[in-house]
């Protein structure tokens, strides 16, 4: 069976194969996407933290971009993880002719609390990264970041109001993600043009969930890949993802945080 549409992930490679470019091609491969990359920095990496970080240089990473447009032209953009200001212009740069649509994963810190954007690239993100975003999908911390904000968005309304001052930085849709807020449901909230939806899951008490952040930016990547409004996109990827994150501890992949089940649907 071919694939019905691919899609080009720009990021860090993880060594642990749970988030980064491991979970991004994983993704597109479980929801029936060919996946393509380009990879950004090396990371040395397992369940347990982030032992090293070394940056692929920004000409490298331009031409990655380039060789896939050329041949292999993606139906949808991930970007994730681009650890300096110089990687992202050169992304920047590369995809000045593309159309597509873009999802922009505003990668800063891993799971393990270890930094993966330099301080001086946050601002070349803004201003020449997200507005290129379809769908940005910020963390509520990493929002806050974003917009220089000294604490996390503490309730909906407020969620609500940091989607909107991203969206007037340039971004076509933003997804506030619900993870790091509190209660026995993860709610995350699509602010658009024509207002907010919200999309709910039960909370799973689990310690697997590298990655999740990864696989759900990519999960929206390739619905939108093949064909999906943003709002479909969404629902569909966050489903996706309640299901992976669910059959996390079954996979039982090391001895941190550990990944989440990207073939669910697929292994037995």
């Amino acid at each position: 069976m071919r694939p019905q549409a691919s899609a080009l992930t720009i990021a860090g490679s993880d060594s642990g194969g749970g988030a980064g470019i491991q979970a991004d091609l994983k993704t597109f491969s479980a929801l029936g996407v060919y996946g393509t990359s380009a990879i950004t920095a090396i990371t040395a990496q397992n369940t347990r933290g982030v032992f090293a970080v070394e940056a692929i240089s920004p000409a490298v990473v331009g031409a990655q971009i380039s060789a896939v447009l050329d041949d292999i032209p993606p139906d949808a953009v991930k970007i994730g993880m681009l650890a300096t200001a110089e990687i992202v212009a050169a992304v920047a740069s590369a995809l000045a002719g593309y159309g597509g649509p873009v999802v922009l994963d505003p990668v800063m810190v891993a799971k393990s609390g270890d930094a993966l954007l330099a301080e001086e690239a946050e601002a070349a993100l803004v201003e020449l990264l997200l507005p290129r975003a379809d769908v940005l999908t910020p963390n509520l911390p990493e929002a806050a970041r974003l917009l220089g904000r000294p604490d996390m968005a503490r309730d909906a309304a407020e969620t609500e109001t940091q989607g909107q001052a991203l969206r007037a930085l340039g971004a076509r849709a933003v997804l506030m993600k619900g993870g790091h807020a509190e209660g026995p449901v993860c709610t995350d909230r699509l602010v658009t043009a024509t207002g907010v939806a919200a999309f709910d899951q039960p909370r799973l008490a689990t310690r697997n969930t590298h990655g999740t952040g990864c696989s759900l930016s990519s999960a929206i990547a390739a619905e939108l890949a093949k064909g999906a409004g943003a709002e479909p996109a969404v629902q569909r990827a966050q489903a996706w993802l309640h299901g992976a994150i669910r059959g996390a501890d079954g996979l039982g992949i090391g001895g941190g945080h550990g990944p989440v089940h990207h073939f669910h649907e697929v292994w037995q």
